[in-house]
């Protein structure tokens, strides 16, 4: 009677932190509601492209440079709220060229600021998990005196590139998921 009890309390456990999907990419996905913001939003000349790959995978990819006071590009997913926990992570399977990105959230619709944390990739698959209680408040890249990501939704997240010098890029997306 004890081990069954054992056994049905590690797998509620189990079941509970099982991720939650934001975006899953394959062949039958559809991209479209994913949106590049580039810096030429404000006079920038950088450029960007999401697509998906032939394998299903999503691919951001293009050239960021700091002329014209630029130097970013982003690629944005909104969705409806998704209920989280700041000690909840945001987990993503990537493979990058080496370079440095940015993950972004914003907790409401209408924010304009984001909760953001950088991480590098290795040019290799990898899984990046970050806790969103680590994420900090930025706006236009400027860090906001307001606590770490603390809210218990999400309704959006965002890949930036933003290194400030001139470079190519490219980063393959698998998936993005919570986990608990």
């Amino acid at each position: 009677m004890m081990i069954r009890a054992f056994t049905s309390l590690i797998l509620l456990l189990l079941m509970n932190q099982s991720p939650t999907t934001i975006f899953r990419f394959n062949n039958d996905a559809d991209v479209s509601a994913w949106n590049i913001v580039d810096d030429r939003v404000m006079g920038g000349i950088s450029r960007s492209y999401f697509e998906l790959t032939e394998d299903g995978y999503g691919k951001f990819h293009g050239f960021v440079t700091t002329e014209s006071n630029g130097g970013f590009s982003s690629v944005a997913y909104d969705f409806d709220k998704l209920q989280v926990s700041p000690a909840d992570k945001i987990r993503i399977k990537i493979k990058g060229d080496g370079k440095t990105f940015q993950l972004r959230v914003k907790a409401f619709a209408g924010d304009r600021h984001n909760y953001i944390k950088e991480f590098d990739t290795t040019g290799e698959w990898q899984i990046v998990e970050i806790a969103l209680s680590e994420m900090i408040p930025s706006w236009r890249g400027n860090q906001l005196r307001i606590p770490n990501f603390d809210k218990n939704q999400i309704t959006s997240v965002t890949v930036l590139i933003g290194n400030g010098k001139k470079q190519n890029f490219e980063l393959l997306m698998e998936s993005i998921e919570v986990v608990k």
